[in-house]
């Protein structure tokens, strides 16, 4: 992070040099509410008005369901919620795992369209994507990875030339 590797670094150290991640799944507690899970970002001495002005100008549906238990939102709801949290805290770099995983396409513009904006705010982002080309329009560099290793990196133009040869072949190079 920052220029620096972070292999055993602790978790507690990780977050407070700013990195914030969604993970794939979403990360949400079905049984809290909207409220309660933007209170959890709080942890480092933001105000949670704060916090919610935040989340609610980037997600503006959230505000009617801040009272709301997490689970009986919809599926595009819960990953608005999850990327609103990080969002809100200001975060260095953000990890984001397979964050259109089950939504509709709109909701993945609105998701996708959130995550732009913080890019041009200067948050430095890293996008797991299994379906990536959509997302290569929100990349300035993108990667190939099979089995878990980068296989080829580039340009988005470059790298969505190589992605229907690389997926679909199961090599890329």
């Amino acid at each position: 992070m920052c220029g620096r590797r972070v292999n055993g670094v602790g978790a507690d150290v990780l977050a407070r040099a700013g990195l914030r991640s969604v993970p794939e799944g979403r990360g949400v507690f079905p049984s809290l509410t909207v409220t309660e899970h933007l209170r959890m970002a709080t942890h480092l001495g933001t105000p949670l008005a704060d916090i919610e002005e935040r989340a609610f100008a980037r997600f503006p549906r959230l505000r009617d369901r801040r009272s709301q238990v997490v689970g009986t939102l919809s599926g595009g709801e819960q990953q608005m919620l999850a990327v609103a949290r990080v969002l809100s805290t200001d975060p260095a770099l953000l990890l984001l795992d397979e964050i259109s995983m089950g939504l509709a396409p709109v909701l993945v513009d609105e998701l996708y369209q959130a995550v732009r904006q913080a890019a041009d705010d200067g948050v430095s982002i890293l996008i797991v994507e299994q379906l990536a080309t959509g997302v290569l329009a929100l990349a300035d560099q993108a990667a190939i990875m099979l089995n878990g290793r980068v296989q080829k990196v580039g340009s988005p133009a470059e790298m969505a030339d190589e992605l229907a040869t690389a997926y679909l072949a199961g090599t890329a190079g």
